[in-house]
């Protein structure tokens, strides 16, 4: 890890969670949820965007270049403190995703991306999103496939996750919240990656685990072949479609309010 990316990890007290560009041992799932950005963009083109968990920022920020105005949302203060830093195209505001604080049929965007699976009150969020949208706005959700993400218990063995959804949950949920589903895709390995599965006794994801569980964030020690080949990873080496959706790793869906 730099001394960079080492420092903007410890300020923004890295626990696996919050994904943060630069950081060698966070490359294969910062360039996973980079994929679902870079897919949803043109839904963002000319729109004002709510972001509703920006986390780092890096999303809002790729949002930037294509929407028209974008308000990056989270709740942890120092996360805002370093977006408003980083990121001076962005509108930095930290709320409680319970209550967003713009005014009702204000935006045409609302970006929640890898956030739905932390919330307590997930129907009370979508409310909120459904609220602010304008008629024929959009919301752009993803989230962990909860069918392949804990595919051996209904309670989330992730401890900051509250509840995960499978595409079948997902689509209901945001059904019954009053939004029309446009879509409903699935992102999965690629190729390339799937070769690095090969490599890897059949799962880099495992690979990675094995690495790191029980280990302090930045602590572990990594194999030099695994940590090249997770340097390596880069958006385009994952697959988003709409085929055998119980099996792709996270879940991306765009809902219309009507």
């Amino acid at each position: 890890m730099s001394t960079a990316a080492a420092n903007r990890a410890q300020t923004l007290h890295l626990t696996g969670e919050r994904t943060v560009p630069g950081v060698v041992e966070e490359n294969y799932w910062f360039a996973r949820h980079e994929a679902a950005y870079l897919a949803l963009l043109p839904h963002c083109a000319g729109e004002t965007v709510l972001e509703a968990g920006c986390g780092e920022g890096y999303g809002a920020a790729l949002i930037a270049d294509t929407g028209s105005r974008v308000v990056a949302l989270d709740y942890d203060q120092p996360t805002m403190t370093h977006v408003a830093r980083n990121y001076p195209r962005l509108g930095a505001v930290r709320s409680n995703l319970a209550f967003l604080p713009v005014g009702t049929a204000a935006v045409g965007v609302v970006a929640n991306l890898q956030v739905i699976e932390h919330l307590w009150d997930q129907q009370g969020f979508l409310a909120e999103c459904h609220r602010v949208l304008r008629p024929g706005g959009k919301l752009l959700v993803t989230t962990p496939n909860r069918l392949t993400f804990t595919p051996d218990s209904p309670t989330p063995l992730n401890p900051y996750h509250t509840r995960e959804l499978s595409p079948a949950e997902l689509a209901e949920l945001l059904t019954d919240a009053g939004f029309a589903v446009e879509s409903l895709h699935g992102l999965r390995h690629g190729d390339r990656l799937r070769e690095l599965d090969a490599r890897h006794g059949g799962s880099i994801i495992e690979a990675q685990l094995d690495v790191v569980l029980g280990s302090m964030p930045g602590q572990a020690s990594w194999p030099g072949e695994l940590l090249a080949d997770v340097a390596s990873v880069r958006a385009a080496d994952f697959a988003i479609d709409g085929d055998d959706l119980d099996s792709s790793l996270d879940l991306i869906a765009v809902a219309v309010r009507p």
